[in-house]
């Protein structure tokens, strides 16, 4: 694909709908989670196991979901696999999971959802790809049949197109037409246009066999940064459907999740997407839940959602040269964190607590006053103490060996007094 004009840099005041007065695409209830229609941005992840294995799948999208994965889309593709949907689905409900579920079909998903009616009935939403939902006199019957069971079934269905498998039919046809244009269009506008209106097609013959307009959600994804902000642009000014974002193929470790994170900040400064995905390739031994841990933080230095404490840390330089400062702040993370899902229920609005671990006295009082809580920790040279400041007040100075932990529990009693136990009088 031919590179597009760069694109100029959006200041808060200057985004196409504003970063906050977010585009009210129309709503789609998904598993009873709304994905637009002014909800906030949902996210969403995909497992990598074999679908047929009931149980590396299920405890799979288990971790994802207390990861902080709010839809979770799994891989239907073969007879085994839908048959299993209904036993993953089964085994989460005793597991106390219950995030929906979307079926991710290629090429013979009209098959499998006529041969396994309890996987129909299981999962929450399915994706359709229109590139390969069939292919010459078969496509339309076959896209048919995956929308007939949608209305079926009463499910919303997600039509996301790829550049990987772009109608290669409507492609040749745009071509054509290109060439006759007095001023034709260069190939890489060309193929975009293809791939805007495979989904603004696809969605709107759903919509002709019956499939309400609520019940739809678009995508439209390809791998180049540049690229995914033209389509979504536009596909944002030719429809009011519920858009879900992500850039396909991304790549592994900072590669991936910088250049989603400079696609989906750009389109989502704009209030373009309802929901979204960083489709990271997990370096060996990581958890799949990186990429939800990602999504989740994009979001919130965005001022966009919370999910849990965030700890500004010094970067560190030639006046901090122990690492003490770094481990603490790994520590106060990964605390955090793990707490979320007790405090969640118990102290709502804990998401919101600000932390700063700072390594020296240059800017380490400042920035721990402008936290809910933070400790400024002593520099190389500097007396071994760490005030700590709270709402910008100074309200102790720790010594010693027990730092960290003292520090960890001062935030653990900053939480039990500010944010109060849920249904308490």
């Amino acid at each position: 694909m031919n590179a597009v004009a760069p694109i100029p840099p959006v200041s808060p005041d200057e985004g196409r709908f504003g970063p906050l007065d977010r585009r009210l695409t129309r709503g789609v209830v998904i598993g009873g989670v709304q994905v637009g229609g002014g909800a906030p941005v949902v996210v969403q992840s995909m497992t990598n196991t074999d679908t047929a294995d009931v149980a590396s799948t299920a405890q799979q999208v288990a971790d994802l979901w207390r990861a902080g994965s709010e839809l979770v889309r799994i891989t239907v593709n073969t007879a085994e696999a839908a048959a299993a949907v209904p036993r993953i689905r089964e085994r989460l409900e005793m597991m106390g999971v219950s995030v929906p579920l979307i079926g991710d079909f290629h090429y013979n998903g009209h098959q499998l959802l006529a041969g396994e009616p309890a996987c129909a009935e299981a999962l929450a939403k399915y994706r359709i790809n229109p590139g390969n939902v069939g292919f010459g006199k078969k496509r339309d019957t076959q896209f048919a049949q995956l929308i007939d069971f949608a209305i079926r079934y009463g499910k919303p269905v997600r039509i996301g197109a790829n550049w990987g498998s772009l109608d290669q039919a409507l492609a040749a046809t745009l071509m054509d037409e290109n060439a006759q244009r007095a001023n034709p269009w260069d190939a890489g506008r060309v193929l975009r246009e293809a791939l805007i209106r495979s989904a603004l097609d696809s969605a709107a013959r759903a919509e002709e066999l019956g499939l309400p307009r609520e019940r739809i959600v678009l995508s439209a994804k390809v791998s180049g940064v540049q690229e995914l902000i033209a389509v979504y642009r536009e596909l944002a000014t030719r429809g009011d459907y519920a858009l879900h974002l992500g850039l396909t193929e991304a790549g592994i470790g900072s590669k991936g999740i910088v250049a989603s994170s400079a696609a989906l900040a750009v389109l989502l400064q704009e209030g373009i997407g309802d929901t979204i995905r960083i489709s990271l390739t997990p370096e060996p031994g990581q958890s799949r839940t990186n990429e939800v841990i990602v999504a989740q933080e994009l979001l919130q230095t965005m001022g966009l959602r919370a999910f849990t404490p965030m700890v500004t840390a010094c970067p560190g330089c030639g006046r901090t040269t122990s690492t003490f400062f770094q481990e603490l702040a790994q520590k106060v993370q990964e605390h955090v964190r793990a707490k979320m899902p007790e405090w969640k229920i118990t102290h709502p609005g804990a998401e919101n607590l600000t932390l700063a671990v700072m390594g020296c006295v240059v800017n380490g009082p400042g920035e721990s006053r402008h936290a809910n809580i933070g400790i400024s920790l002593p520099g190389t040279g500097e007396a071994p103490s760490a005030p700590v400041f709270e709402d910008g007040e100074k309200t102790v100075t720790l010594r010693g060996d027990r730092i960290a932990d003292d520090f960890v529990e001062l935030i653990d009693r900053y939480v039990e007094r500010h944010y109060g136990i849920a249904g308490a009088v």
